[in-house]
């Protein structure tokens, strides 16, 4: 299968390489000007579980990609939720009638941005629980195992996603079909909607915040925000199961000594957040049904304006 990864940062980097590995014909997509630099001159290198791997993948920025005439079968979506929209509409040149979406980008309303340029039955969503990181540009760090959850999100859809399937699992990406990726979804954006913007704002790791009298009482008020207006879109929330869930986090020998990704965007890079499309959605969503959700418009405003004290960019 011929697959562009659309934002290949740390995941992107992994996932575009266990595709490579297995025979597929990848190339990658991103704005870091030194990170696609250093993927020419030496190629993406990898520490894969200790091993050194590296892989000579095209790379192009979204701006070249309209010059290039490519066109893929899938595009994997893997840009910052805030940067997705962009970068669809740089890649345009891309997408043809053929070629499917797999976005497997934290957060909420995805699809709705999504559909602007693909037909709703070429879209497959999905969560994963691998993990990645860059130490350097062009330089990957892949450590440990994981597995990707994923489901077309119209019935028209499943032919090509049970190929996407296919294909990952000969990736050795550990793939399962869903029969409900948006409960899913839902419950890993609590999961963010509770530890990214509270461990920012407090400037602790999950851990800390974890052992902080108020962290009970913060998850259920807002992961009840959450469930109220999924409710709304027809997904039905065990909130006393994604509580135990979140609190499972807090462990030093789980999560607990790990800094969330909204925290290292802001506090440690400057950059600004995903923030709009976790607790900012349940918000603007909540406006949309009639539901109260203080918690997650405050949590909004507060990192909007923690990112306007940093200059974040």
């Amino acid at each position: 299968m011929k697959i562009a990864i659309a934002g290949a940062g740390a995941m992107g980097s992994r996932i575009g390489l266990m595709l490579h590995e297995a025979g597929n014909e990848v190339l990658l997509i991103d704005r870091w000007e030194a990170h696609i630099e250093a993927i020419r001159e030496h190629g993406l290198i990898a520490d894969f579980n200790g091993k050194e791997i590296v892989a000579h993948l095209p790379i192009y920025s979204p701006e070249e990609i309209t010059q290039s005439g490519e066109q893929v079968d899938l595009i994997i979506a893997l840009t910052k939720s805030n940067q997705l929209d962009g970068m669809f509409q740089a890649i345009q040149s891309l997408i043809n009638e053929q070629t499917h979406v797999f976005c497997l980008l934290n957060g909420l309303g995805h699809d709705d941005t999504l559909a602007k340029y693909v037909p709703k039955q070429n879209i497959i969503f999905g969560i994963t629980t691998w993990t990645a990181g860059l130490s350097g540009p062009g330089k990957a760090k892949l450590q440990g195992t994981g597995e990707i959850e994923m489901e077309n999100i119209v019935p028209a859809g499943k032919e090509f996603a049970l190929q996407v399937l296919a294909v990952f699992q000969q990736a050795g990406l550990n793939p399962t079909y869903s029969t409900n990726v948006k409960y899913s979804i839902w419950r890993k954006a609590c999961v963010n909607g509770t530890l990214n913007g509270l461990c920012t704002i407090l400037d602790c790791n999950i851990n800390q915040f974890g052992s902080l009298p108020v962290a009970k009482n913060l998850v259920e008020t807002i992961v009840s925000e959450f469930a109220a207006v999924a409710k709304q879109e027809g997904t039905n929330l065990d909130q006393a199961e994604v509580i135990t869930h979140i609190e499972s986090t807090y462990s030093k020998t789980t999560q607990g000594l790990h800094y969330p990704s909204m925290y290292q965007d802001l506090i440690k890079s400057r950059r600004t957040t995903e923030i709009d499309y976790i607790n900012g959605a349940v918000w603007r969503k909540g406006q949309k049904y009639g539901i109260a959700t203080p918690y997650c418009a405050f949590l909004t405003q507060l990192i909007h304006g923690k990112e306007a004290l940093l200059q974040a960019k």
